[in-house]
């Protein structure tokens, strides 16, 4: 499944809507796939016959700089997602990670909580 990662203090501090957030995290898990749309892992995702079994975590991490970290620390892992940068404002809201099974990729994960 995907792991979707947001910043916290959208919510929080910033005031954004529900709405909005969900759209975040929206374009960055569908840039992820069609970024990642050959790879073995996504092509089993999105085959028609996996679709009604989706998955996805949603976690959370505090602001911009620790989004910006996680997603250096990722990259250097060699675990593919997508950093979204919010634009024209130039402005990380989330990432996703491409569809991986949770066994390869969830020990990456382990210190940040469920998004409420």
């Amino acid at each position: 499944g995907h792991y979707v990662v947001m910043r916290k203090a959208l919510s929080k501090e910033l005031g954004w809507q529900m709405g909005s957030l969900v759209a975040q995290a929206c374009h960055a898990t569908v840039a992820a796939t069609w970024l990642h749309r050959e790879d073995e892992h996504t092509k089993q995702y999105c085959a028609e016959g996996n679709l009604a079994h989706m998955h996805k975590v949603v976690l959370e991490v505090k602001g911009q700089t620790q989004l910006v970290n996680l997603s250096k620390k990722l990259e250097d892992a060699g675990i593919r997602h997508k950093l979204w940068v919010e634009q024209p404002e130039n402005f990380p809201t989330c990432l996703a990670t491409k569809p991986y099974p949770k066994e390869d990729i969830q020990a990456h994960f382990r210190k940040l909580n469920l998004c409420k």
